[in-house]
């Protein structure tokens, strides 16, 4: 797979909800630092977008926007607003449903938030940008369209909604994570960063597409046409780590993946990602992930609902 692709399955969305609002008068909606994507549109009038320590923004009718941090935010009539919990207003809304405040007709309004069954969705997802403010008018059409569509399917259901909300749902989750690929590097660093960099994401396609390859960056490096040291330089410049450090980090993801999800001995996970003993493996696992395999697969099954795992590993 390409790398796009590889990190979406490695990221494993579990889980989707959709509604809409439609309001009146003085009103805001408060949301909890989450972990998640969410993503929203204005169809009709104004609302005012705040992200706790981010950034405030006036989103207009056709204005669609992606938080990718599951930061805390709200999102209302004014600033000044009190905000109402989320868990206060959609519980009694049924998916699909449209919420009403203060009987609707001033501000109507559609939204979605992806859950993601990763215990490392956190390290895949704190490089993107807290806000992605979708720009062109073609990307809004194919979002607006899919989260309207997502919201009749649950709506109304009818044969075989139940998998074509799914697909749609994951549709809107990869064109949104294209979109900031398209808009290219902003002064983050990340994987995203390096994808949306042409020569850097030729190599970074090439380390996802053969993980257990013995790489080194002078064959990285003539992969993505430039000379060994630029290569260097603008790989960690852009994805904030060396690509072989990257590399590593990568593997461990995997290798943790494989941990909990097969239960395959470490004699069977190390050769398969490229490493030629289990010392040497399980020596990268800790030093990556925190703790050795063993303790990593006990920790995972003594506290799987906590959905983080043990690591602080900059990705």
């Amino acid at each position: 797979m390409d790398a796009l692709s590889d990190v979406l399955s490695l990221l494993k969305p579990a889980s989707y909800m959709f509604r809409s609002v439609d309001a009146a008068g003085r009103w805001a909606i408060g949301f909890e630092a989450h972990r998640g994507i969410n993503c929203y549109a204005v169809l009709k009038g104004q609302a005012w977008l705040a992200v706790d320590g981010v950034a405030e923004v006036l989103l207009g009718e056709g204005d669609c926007v992606l938080l990718p941090r599951g930061l805390p935010f709200r999102i209302g009539s004014a600033l000044d607003v009190a905000p109402v919990d989320t868990w206060d207003l959609f519980p009694a809304v049924e998916e699909g449903g449209v919420i009403s405040i203060n009987g609707g007709g001033d501000v109507f309004g559609v939204g979605g938030y992806f859950a993601f069954e990763s215990r490392h969705a956190d390290i895949l997802l704190d490089v993107l940008p807290p806000i992605v403010h979708i720009r062109q008018a073609s990307d809004r059409a194919v979002l607006i369209g899919a989260m309207e569509r997502i919201t009749e399917e649950l709506r109304t259901p009818l044969p075989g909604s139940f998998l074509m909300a799914r697909h749609l749902a994951h549709l809107v989750l990869l064109q949104a994570l294209r979109i900031i690929l398209a808009d290219g590097p902003d002064g983050g660093s990340g994987w995203i960063y390096g994808l949306a960099d042409k020569q850097i994401g030729a190599a970074l396609n090439a380390l996802h597409g053969d993980p257990a390859r013995k790489w080194t960056i002078q064959v990285l490096a003539d992969i993505a046409a430039m000379s060994r040291s630029k290569f260097a330089l603008r790989f960690r410049e852009l994805v904030g780590a060396s690509p072989i450090d990257y590399l590593t980090r990568w593997r461990m993801l995997l290798a943790a993946d494989r941990i909990v999800t097969t239960r395959d001995p470490i004699s069977v996970i190390a050769p398969a990602l490229g490493y030629d003993s289990e010392s040497a493996f399980s020596t990268a696992f800790k030093r990556v992930m925190g703790c050795a395999p063993r303790a990593y697969l006990r920790d995972h099954v003594r506290d799987d609902t906590r959905g983080s795992g043990p690591a602080n590993v900059n990705f």
